[in-house]
Protein backbone atom coordinates (compact mmCIF):
# COMPACT_ATOMS: atom_id res chain seq x y z
CA UNK A 1 0.00 0.00 0.00
CA UNK A 2 1.09 3.67 0.01
CA UNK A 3 3.05 5.53 2.75
CA UNK A 4 6.25 7.02 3.23
CA UNK A 5 5.14 10.41 2.58
CA UNK A 6 8.27 12.83 1.05
CA UNK A 7 9.07 16.29 0.45
CA UNK A 8 10.88 17.80 -2.27
CA UNK A 9 11.25 21.92 -2.66
CA UNK A 10 10.54 23.05 -6.11
CA UNK A 11 10.20 26.32 -7.17
CA UNK A 12 7.72 26.98 -9.81
CA UNK A 13 8.61 30.27 -12.07
CA UNK A 14 5.04 30.09 -13.60
CA UNK A 15 2.09 29.19 -11.83
CA UNK A 16 -0.23 29.51 -14.21
CA UNK A 17 0.67 26.63 -16.42
CA UNK A 18 -2.27 25.14 -17.04
CA UNK A 19 -5.48 25.68 -18.47
CA UNK A 20 -7.13 25.73 -15.36
CA UNK A 21 -7.18 29.47 -13.84
CA UNK A 22 -6.45 29.40 -10.38
CA UNK A 23 -3.07 30.06 -9.25
CA UNK A 24 -1.12 27.13 -7.36
CA UNK A 25 -1.19 27.10 -3.60
CA UNK A 26 2.17 28.37 -1.77
CA UNK A 27 3.05 24.99 0.11
CA UNK A 28 1.69 21.44 0.59
CA UNK A 29 1.73 20.69 4.08
CA UNK A 30 0.38 17.31 3.78
CA UNK A 31 -0.40 14.21 1.88
CA UNK A 32 -2.55 11.21 2.66
CA UNK A 33 -4.55 8.41 1.24
CA UNK A 34 -6.23 6.29 2.44
CA UNK A 35 -8.08 2.97 0.97
CA UNK A 36 -11.76 2.81 0.73
CA UNK A 37 -14.20 -0.39 -0.70
CA UNK A 38 -14.01 1.27 -3.95
CA UNK A 39 -10.37 2.13 -4.32
CA UNK A 40 -9.14 5.25 -2.13
CA UNK A 41 -8.67 9.11 -0.92
CA UNK A 42 -6.46 11.37 -2.10
CA UNK A 43 -6.18 13.97 0.91
CA UNK A 44 -3.99 17.06 0.48
CA UNK A 45 -3.31 19.91 2.73
CA UNK A 46 -1.92 23.26 2.08
CA UNK A 47 -0.86 26.80 3.26
CA UNK A 48 -1.97 29.97 1.57
CA UNK A 49 -0.35 33.63 1.03
CA UNK A 50 -3.73 34.84 3.04
CA UNK A 51 -6.86 34.02 4.23
CA UNK A 52 -9.92 33.40 1.77
CA UNK A 53 -8.87 31.15 -1.13
CA UNK A 54 -11.79 29.45 -2.04
CA UNK A 55 -13.06 26.52 -4.94
CA UNK A 56 -9.96 24.15 -3.95
CA UNK A 57 -9.26 21.23 -6.73
CA UNK A 58 -6.17 18.77 -7.25
CA UNK A 59 -5.91 19.18 -11.52
CA UNK A 60 -4.17 16.11 -12.90
CA UNK A 61 -1.28 17.71 -14.80
CA UNK A 62 0.76 14.15 -15.71
CA UNK A 63 0.22 11.03 -15.91
CA UNK A 64 2.35 7.99 -17.09
CA UNK A 65 5.06 5.31 -16.01
CA UNK A 66 3.10 4.55 -12.80
CA UNK A 67 2.99 8.00 -11.54
CA UNK A 68 0.35 10.82 -11.24
CA UNK A 69 0.91 14.42 -10.98
CA UNK A 70 -1.61 16.71 -9.12
CA UNK A 71 -1.51 20.25 -9.02
CA UNK A 72 -3.56 21.90 -6.07
CA UNK A 73 -5.14 24.95 -7.06
CA UNK A 74 -7.24 27.40 -5.41
CA UNK A 75 -9.37 30.68 -6.37
CA UNK A 76 -7.68 33.57 -4.80
CA UNK A 77 -9.30 36.11 -2.26
CA UNK A 78 -10.47 39.42 -3.31
CA UNK A 79 -7.76 42.08 -3.21
CA UNK A 80 -7.20 43.30 -0.09
CA UNK A 81 -7.36 39.66 1.84
CA UNK A 82 -5.25 39.81 5.22
CA UNK A 83 -2.92 37.60 5.98
CA UNK A 84 -4.31 36.50 9.05
CA UNK A 85 -3.01 33.94 10.97
CA UNK A 86 -1.84 30.47 10.01
CA UNK A 87 -4.61 28.16 11.18
CA UNK A 88 -6.82 30.61 8.46
CA UNK A 89 -4.92 30.11 5.61
CA UNK A 90 -5.08 25.84 5.49
CA UNK A 91 -7.32 24.54 3.32
CA UNK A 92 -7.65 20.88 2.54
CA UNK A 93 -8.86 19.02 -1.06
CA UNK A 94 -9.40 15.59 -1.47
CA UNK A 95 -9.70 13.29 -4.36
CA UNK A 96 -11.23 9.62 -5.11
CA UNK A 97 -8.59 7.08 -7.05
CA UNK A 98 -10.61 3.83 -8.45
CA UNK A 99 -9.56 0.46 -8.16
CA UNK A 100 -8.02 0.51 -11.52
CA UNK A 101 -5.70 3.69 -11.18
CA UNK A 102 -4.05 2.17 -8.13
CA UNK A 103 -3.72 -1.30 -10.21
CA UNK A 104 -1.42 0.90 -12.02
CA UNK A 105 -0.07 3.30 -9.89
CA UNK A 106 3.34 3.49 -7.93
CA UNK A 107 3.97 6.92 -6.66
CA UNK A 108 1.27 9.63 -6.40
CA UNK A 109 2.29 13.38 -6.16
CA UNK A 110 0.57 17.05 -5.24
CA UNK A 111 2.34 19.92 -6.25
CA UNK A 112 2.54 23.76 -4.79
CA UNK A 113 4.33 26.88 -5.74
CA UNK A 114 7.36 26.26 -3.21
CA UNK A 115 7.20 22.17 -3.12
CA UNK A 116 5.86 18.93 -3.78
CA UNK A 117 4.61 16.43 -1.65
CA UNK A 118 4.73 12.59 -3.26
CA UNK A 119 3.49 9.16 -1.73
CA UNK A 120 4.20 5.98 -2.61
CA UNK A 121 4.72 2.06 -2.76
Amino acid sequence: WFGGEREERIRVEQAETSADPRPLVAEITALSIEPTTSGAILTATALTERTGYWQPALVEVERGDGAVVYEFRAAPPPPGATAGPQATRQIVVATTLGRRDLETLRSITVRGRANQRTVSR
